[in-house]
């Protein structure tokens, strides 16, 4: 006989995972093109690669979010949250530019996955939840994941590992500021991450301009292609996301988070032949194992919480 037709809410669910995946591979896109632009045989600055990957974002993001929603859109509840995210996210940004330019780029997406466990250590001050020893002892065994990655004699150059682990620092301050301005329209948050970089870049244009006069006429049809990529893959990545957490719940989706690792690994084998070790795989394995556990962990803690609160007539 037949199977019987999933259910809408399976549906929805399936196409979250779907479209979270996908936006994983979208931001991937993004990082495998900063590592291309910031590489010498290129050599973009990254100030150029910053001014383009946030000026394109925004201008995207208008071209598609104002004619459905209005310039109501723009308006936050709380701006001041969100200039510190669109900081945040600049600083990350500049700085996992910084890091490509050093290591790999699977193993420098495998740094990146220390900063979700740092938010959840650093919950009790940063969001005044709860503390929890569950989550002080995946971010331990988060960080024991990275420094096998980043161990000596792994091949990983030292500027580059620092470069990446203070990424993690700023990624974190990101999330924690995602927090803070949930009460925003989803595409509001959107339109504010690529406005916030594009003011900055703009303020400190001063100190580029003469190399963006230069590059105008240096890049290739390709090299430019890729820098105007790094804004559209920018946006599609953070636009896949905010569907796919209308489809399905947070706490279900952020196991799924870590196939960027695949992303990131296949890009960096398929353009520079870059392939992690099996040294290195062991600690991108603890790294992501330590973060999918305690995802399972939140995800039921959060389901008992709500199952203990009384039903409201």
């Amino acid at each position: 006989m037949p199977s019987p037709p999933a259910s809408p809410a399976g549906r929805q669910i399936l196409a979250g995972v779907l479209l979270l995946v996908a936006s994983m591979w979208a931001l991937s896109g993004l990082d495998a093109s900063g590592k291309y632009l910031m590489g010498t045989d290129v050599g973009v600055t990254l100030l150029a690669v910053c001014l383009v990957r946030y000026g394109v974002h925004m201008a995207l993001t208008l071209i598609t979010i104002i004619p459905s929603r209005g310039w109501k859109a723009l308006r936050s509840s709380r701006p001041r949250a969100q200039a510190a995210r669109g900081l945040s996210m600049l600083a990350a940004t500049m700085l996992f530019f910084s890091a490509l330019h050093y290591l790999p780029l699977g193993q420098a997406t495998a740094i990146n996955f220390l900063a979700p466990l740092i938010v959840l250590a650093a919950a009790p001050w940063a969001l005044k939840e709860p503390p929890f020893l569950s989550r002080w002892v995946a971010a331990g065994a988060g960080l024991l994941g990275v420094l096998v990655v980043v161990r000596p004699g792994s091949g990983l150059d030292p500027t580059g590992t620092l470069f990446g682990l203070l990424t993690a620092c700023a990624l974190a301050s990101q999330y924690i500021a995602s927090r803070r301005v949930a009460v925003d329209d989803p595409y509001t948050t959107l339109i504010w991450s690529g406005a916030v970089g594009s003011a900055v870049m703009t303020l400190l244009l001063p100190l580029y301009w003469r190399d963006l006069v230069a590059l105008s006429g240096q890049l290739s049809a390709l090299e430019w292609l890729v820098l105007l990529g790094t804004g559209f893959w920018g946006c599609l990545g953070h636009f896949l996301q905010i569907h796919a957490y209308h489809k399905a719940p947070a706490s279900l989706l952020a196991p799924f988070v870590y196939f960027q690792i695949v992303s990131g690994t296949a890009l960096g084998w398929l353009i520079w032949g870059q392939f992690p070790d099996l040294v290195s795989w062991l600690g991108i394995a603890i790294v992501c194992s330590s973060g999918i556990t305690i995802g399972l962990i939140e995800w039921r803690r959060n389901g008992a919480s709500r199952a203990r609160i009384p039903p409201t007539s």
